[in-house]
């Protein structure tokens, strides 16, 4: 080799540089950055609850209704049915090594067996098992959509969405729900924001945080929607039938034959088993939409991780057929008992205005913050509230809606009940009546004391008598 030139590279590539071209060395100095896919990476509910200031009073212990997890208060407990599968499962042997990354056969099928319907049949090969709801939202939202599109999410809305969208380089725009309509999707605003960019419109039902459930008529129109712009949806349902007495949850793809739809559940809220990490994605797709690239790129995705836990999918075809309609039945109706009290309790509660659930796990509380002029949002409010009360509630902020809280429904009675009597009497202390507010009581005091001296008046001459006619008696 002539010594005019230099060479770099590995063993089995080396290449030679004239002269001409400076040889740019590495420096010997520690320089590891992170990625900037990391960079764009956060839970905004995560970083808002970091930077609060939560200290509770040092005289009353810790409520926290803040956290979605039915499980950690320790009054709702999986079915035993649940916990024989998974020991049966461990006992097998048969499901400690790897499986395909979209799950065992078996499991698949019984994931499309519990969900397929005449109206919407499913096949095991319409399902990917996924490590919980939330990595079926990653792999949904990452096969169709890249970066410098956009998808469509509520608001308010579960910050998980934004989470996954930003780390890809996925722009996040913002629907509005309307809270004097029970948090139904503001159609016209959703449909204006469709642009050339959108890749999906992600549809929440049940939803969290608002604890809504959409009417049949309501999901007909968004499909609508869908449909005339030619929108895929993504369907967070991961509270699927998890709904109150009364109610009636519809899934999505059972009301469309056109629009294709991913429809995302799992164990984690109606078996009560979140740490279990199981989760799916049902493929809804008649007109074969899908066929030709999102179905390929759902299950490359889904080779990152290798696939998920083998234990629950071995688990999973058992868990489905044996647990009893009772069980769900029992947990509903401890949250819907929860619901109803804290609604009733909170909409007498000055300066709050609760939009009653119909569903899931969850109620959002508005308030009039004209009323509570010492603090200039609900962030402060919430804030405060821990100071003072020891209760914890999520800010409105966190699902990027202001002016709210929200509250876990999953609380043992005797708790929530205490929890409640501690907001209100901090509602109490901090709440400033309006002056219509206050005339009418003076008002009404006033009228008060008048009608009391009126009456003592009419006492003392009802008793009067001349000092005659008393000693002629």
């Amino acid at each position: 080799m002539p010594e005019s030139s230099a060479t770099y590279g590995n063993a089995n590539n080396v290449n030679v540089i004239g002269t001409e071209i400076a040889l740019q060395q590495r420096k010997n100095v520690w320089n590891v950055r992170s990625s900037e896919f990391a960079k764009s990476t956060f839970n905004p509910i995560r970083s808002i609850v970091d930077s609060m200031k939560l200290e509770p009073h040092p005289e009353k212990y810790m409520i926290a209704l803040s956290i979605g997890d039915p499980t950690i208060f320790g009054n709702l407990k999986p079915h035993e049915a649940i916990i024989e599968a998974i020991q049966n499962a461990t006992t097998s042997m048969r499901f400690n090594g790897y499986a395909p990354t979209v799950g065992y056969a078996e499991a698949r099928a019984a994931v499309a067996e519990y969900y397929t319907t005449p109206s919407s049949p499913v096949s095991p090969n319409d399902v990917i098992l996924c490590s919980g709801c939330s990595h079926a939202l990653d792999l949904c939202i990452s096969s169709v959509a890249s970066r410098g599109q956009n998808i469509l999410m509520p608001r308010p809305g579960f910050s998980i969405y934004r989470t996954l969208a930003n780390g890809y380089g996925i722009n996040t725009k913002h629907y509005n729900l309307l809270p004097e309509k029970s948090w139904e999707v503001d159609l016209d605003h959703l449909e204006s924001l469709i642009d050339k960019n959108t890749a999906a419109i992600v549809v929440n039902n049940p939803s969290n945080p608002c604890g809504s459930v959409y009417s049949e008529q309501h999901l007909r129109d968004i499909l609508a929607i869908a449909e005339r712009n030619c929108v895929p949806i993504i369907a967070d349902e991961i509270y699927d039938f998890f709904v109150f007495k009364g109610e009636v949850f519809h899934p999505l793809a059972t009301l469309s034959t056109n629009v294709p739809i991913l429809s995302c559940s799992g164990l984690t809220k109606r078996f009560l088993v979140p740490g279990w990490r199981m989760g799916w994605i049902l493929i809804h797709d008649r007109n074969n939409v899908f066929a030709s690239e999102i179905r390929g790129a759902l299950q490359s995705l889904s080779q990152r991780i290798i696939g998920s836990n083998t234990l629950v999918q071995g688990a999973l075809p058992e868990i489905l057929r044996n647990t009893p309609q009772s069980f769900f039945d029992d947990t509903i109706a401890q949250v819907q008992a929860n619901a109803e009290l804290a609604y009733e309790k909170l909409r007498a509660c000055p300066g709050l205005n609760p939009v009653a659930p119909k569903g899931a796990m969850y109620l959002m509380v508005g308030i009039d913050m004209s009323r509570y002029p010492e603090f200039a949002t609900e962030f402060q409010f919430v804030e405060r509230l821990v100071s003072e009360q020891s209760v914890f509630c999520l800010p409105g902020k966190c699902f990027e809606y202001h002016d709210y809280f929200r509250i876990v429904l999953t609380v043992p009675k005797e708790q929530m009940l205490i929890a409640l009597d501690r907001i209100i009497e901090f509602c109490h202390m901090h709440y400033i009546p309006d002056k219509v507010e206050t005339l009418g009581l003076t008002e009404m005091v006033e009228s008060e004391e008048d009608e009391r001296m009126e009456m003592e008046t009419s006492t003392t001459l009802a008793n009067y008598r001349p000092t005659s006619q008393a000693t002629k008696s």
